[in-house]
C-alpha cells in the first residue's frame, strides 16, 4: 500500500468509529457494489412493514377525524333536543288546556265555574308533576329565615311577632333546577318595630 491509501484508510476507520461513538449505527452493512440476497429480502421486508405501518397510521388518522366529526355533530344534536323529553310531557298539559276552555263555552253558567275551577287545578298539578320530573324544585320560603342564596328581599315589614330577619310573606316562588337556583323567591322580612 502506498501512502494514499493508507491515509484514506484511516479516515475511513476514524469515520467508522466516529459514527459508533455516537450511537448511531448503519441499518445494514452494505460493501460498495454488493449486496447480498438476504439483506435484499430484509430490506424488502423493512420495506413492507414500514409500507405497512405508514397505512396503519393514515387509516387510524381518518377514523379518529371521522370520530371528531361525528362527536361534534352529536353534540350540536344533543343540544338542539335537549329539551325533546319536557316538551313531550308538556303536550297533554296544553290537550287538557284545549278542553278546559272547550268546556266553558258549551256547558250551562252555574256548572261551568265549577268545572272550569276543577278541570285548572287538574291542569295545574298535571303541569307540576311534569315539571317536577324534569328536576324542577319549588322553593317554600314562607316563616324561614332569610337566605339571600335564595330569596331576594323586595321590601320589610315591621312586626314584634317574628324574630328579625325571617321571611314573613312571600310573594313569588323561587325555584331550582336540581342544584343550580332559577330564580330565588321574592320575599318580604321581618324587622323590629321602631321604638
Amino acid at each position: 500500500m502506498n501512502e494514499m491509501d493508507t491515509e484514506m484508510e484511516n479516515e475511513k476507520q476514524t469515520d467508522a468509529a466516529t459514527q459508533n461513538n455516537s450511537g448511531e449505527e448503519p441499518l445494514v452493512a452494505l460493501e460498495p457494489g454488493t449486496i447480498a440476497p438476504e439483506q435484499l429480502a430484509e430490506l424488502k421486508e423493512r420495506a413492507a412493514k414500514a409500507d405497512d405501518h405508514w397505512d396503519r397510521l393514515l387509516r387510524a388518522t381518518a377514523d379518529f377525524d371521522n370520530f371528531k366529526k361525528r362527536a361534534a355533530r352529536e353534540k350540536q344534536d344533543a343540544i338542539k333536543f335537549a329539551n325533546e323529553s319536557l316538551l313531550q310531557k308538556l303536550i297533554p298539559v296544553l290537550d287538557n288546556f284545549d278542553m278546559a276552555l272547550a268546556a266553558t263555552q258549551t256547558s250551562a253558567k252555574g256548572d261551568a265555574v265549577q268545572s272550569l275551577q276543577t278541570g285548572v287545578n287538574m291542569i295545574y298539578q298535571q303541569l307540576k308533576s311534569a315539571l317536577t320530573e324534569a328536576g324542577l324544585e319549588e322553593l317554600n320560603a314562607t316563616d324561614k329565615p332569610f337566605d339571600p342564596n335564595v330569596h331576594e328581599a323586595v321590601s320589610q315589614q315591621e312586626t314584634a311577632d317574628v324574630p328579625e330577619g325571617q321571611v314573613v310573606q312571600q310573594l313569588r316562588k323561587g325555584y331550582k333546577f336540581r342544584d343550580r337556583l332559577l330564580r330565588p323567591a321574592s320575599v318580604v322580612v321581618a324587622k323590629h318595630p321602631a321604638a
